[in-house]
């Protein structure tokens, strides 16, 4: 009987293909640094330039804090 896969036998099996190919983990790591640009752009697009502050004032405005 095949054992069915969870959630952490998907990060190992992902790890161990991105350790194997070079060239698929430099892709990843190319995607996920940009993904960080663009969030980083976009929250101080949107809250300037301290944006912690305004990301703060902005979620108890839409009531996600106190």
């Amino acid at each position: 009987m095949k054992k069915v896969m969870d959630d952490l036998d998907y990060v190992v099996l992902y790890a161990e293909k991105l350790k194997k190919n070079k060239d698929l983990f430099e892709q990843q790591k190319r995607l996920v640094e940009d993904q960080i640009k663009a969030s980083s752009s976009l929250f101080k697009n949107s809250f300037g330039k301290d944006f912690k502050k305004g990301a703060r004032k902005y979620l108890k405005e839409v009531g996600l804090t106190n």
